[in-house]
């Protein structure tokens, strides 16, 4: 199992689908802890009651159904299905209102998905999706990417309430895939996926909603600087390294 989930951290986002099939033919097992652990890139379904456009994941998945954010129903139609409370779920809608203007602002566009359930500790779990498919067929408005894919999830435990201070926990996954094609600098590929946790002890005098975002902002700003560091800042120094400018070559030329 270790190998395994040390294979899969090494996968590009886009092969993730065919090689945990594979593992899963090769691990039955372990099945469960590894639809439960790997975090795939996210699809897209449309709700055809309200005519918006949700996530699908593990988190709003019972059988072969999955529960849409916007009318509460599952798709395809599902019998006893599970259901968050009332309270629950007006919070829900009002994370999903909230959320979409998050999305735009940070992300210019996009598909976001918001899913609360009840824990076996007196608190809930909130999970934050986002999508934004930076292609030039896709939500992309500057064209540049021939193929661009932007998948975050946002995993969110809370803990009940003790003198109005609640304990969060925040797993968060950025998985990320781009490719460029064209004269100038030819074709090329960049994909990979980063892994976060924190966890804070906040007041709720502000609200769920207000503490949840607080950590999801700080958050995916040092998921956004340790990509930039590790995939772009690595991948500039290996390019300059193996092909130096042409200004650096001059001015290491030794004078005639």
């Amino acid at each position: 199992m270790e190998a395994a989930m040390g294979l899969m951290r090494r996968i590009p986002p886009k092969h993730t689908e065919t090689a945990l099939s594979a593992l899963l033919s090769l691990l039955p097992e372990h099945s469960s802890d590894l639809l439960s652990q790997v975090d795939q890139p996210l699809q897209v379904l449309c709700d055809m009651e309200s005519g918006k456009e949700f996530i699908l994941c593990e988190y709003n998945r019972d059988a072969d159904s999955y529960r849409s954010p916007w009318s509460n129903k599952y798709h395809p139609p599902l019998e006893d299905a599970p259901q968050p409370s009332l309270e629950l779920r007006k919070l829900e809608v009002e994370a999903n209102e909230v959320f979409a203007i998050y999305r735009d602002q940070y992300y210019e566009g996009g598909i976001s998905s918001v899913y609360m359930w009840e824990d076996e500790n007196e608190g809930f779990v909130s999970c934050f999706l986002i999508k934004k498919d930076g292609s030039k067929t896709g939500h992309g408005r500057r064209g540049y990417l021939e193929e661009g894919a932007w998948d975050a999830i946002h995993v969110i435990e809370v803990g009940p309430e003790e003198e109005e201070i609640v304990q969060y926990c925040l797993t968060s996954t950025v998985m990320l895939t781009l490719t460029t094609d064209n004269e100038s600098s030819g074709s090329f590929n960049l994909s990979g996926s980063i892994r976060r946790q924190m966890s804070m002890k906040l007041s709720v005098s502000e609200g769920h909603l207000c503490n949840m975002g607080k950590m999801i902002e700080e958050m995916e700003g040092k998921l956004r600087n340790s990509l930039d560091q590790v995939y772009f800042g690595k991948t500039n120094e290996m390019v300059c390294t193996l092909r130096p400018p042409a200004e650096l070559v001059q001015m290491k030329l030794p004078d005639a």
